[in-house]
């Protein structure tokens, strides 16, 4: 997969290891990863072999049992809720030192973040070359600060979709809270006004519709995972169910 990030607002965030408690040499290099790309000092990088590879791990660009689409289908629990800018909301807290509520406005005046990275939805099909831009999850953690205790992340959404990750997954360079797709704002059949990417996960992982973000150090699962989804969703070894 091939990714590339490009800086569109100077960030004022101080580049700091780590956010745990004990330094995750895993954690260090994927936050230094993020910080010389928001400083435009890493060129596109080729992604299959980053993380390292692990034993049965795809090292292809289109995982294992998946197929190229040109388009972008669309799929969601069926509600696609119409929510005014004026009043959406993102609230993130859960285990955090300083838990926070964004309206669009506060949130669109942060550190912009542009990622170009390929989709893969576990229904097998996958789509290259997507261009986000938004919110690096990065970011988010510098400013809500998650305790050491933190292991798992979970979303929730205006649509009542809930969906959990591994806090590493979350932390990582190409993770981030989109609100353009393709230079546009995303609309509200692709989860408008703002959803989650984490692009090395398949695509339910990614929450659409957004409305908060918990830090938690127990597990939950979210939507999918309690109708016997995988936890973890790795698309490089056809990670679908649990």
């Amino acid at each position: 997969m091939t990714s590339s990030k490009r800086l569109l607002d100077p960030p004022k965030i101080a580049v700091k290891i780590p956010l745990m408690a004990t330094p995750n040499p895993s954690l260090v290099e994927r936050k230094e990863r993020w910080a010389r790309k928001m400083a435009a000092k890493e060129k596109p990088t080729v992604r299959p072999g980053n993380p390292p590879v692990r034993l049965g791990r795809s090292t292809e660009r289109l995982p294992p049992g998946q197929h190229l689409t040109q388009g972008f289908p669309i799929l969601d629990l069926g509600v696609k809720p119409e929510i005014a800018l004026k009043d959406w909301r993102l609230e993130i807290g859960g285990l955090v030192e300083n838990s926070k509520t964004f309206t669009w406005e506060e949130f669109n005046a942060l550190p912009q973040f542009e990622d170009v990275s390929d989709f893969h939805c576990v229904t097998t099909w996958s789509k290259f070359d997507c261009r986000w831009r938004g919110v690096a999850f990065f970011t988010l953690a510098e400013i809500v600060k998650p305790k050491p205790e933190v292991r798992h992340v979970l979303f929730s959404s205006y649509d009542g979709y809930t969906t959990n990750v591994r806090i590493e997954d979350a932390l990582d360079d190409d993770a981030l809270v989109a609100t353009q797709f393709d230079g546009k704002p995303i609309t509200r059949d692709h989860g408008g006004p703002a959803r989650v990417i984490i692009p090395k996960l398949y695509a339910w992982k990614g929450a659409k519709f957004v409305r908060a973000i918990d830090f938690v150090a127990e597990d939950k699962p979210g939507f999918w995972e309690v109708r016997g989804y995988s936890n973890t969703a790795d698309p490089r070894t056809e990670d679908r169910f649990g």
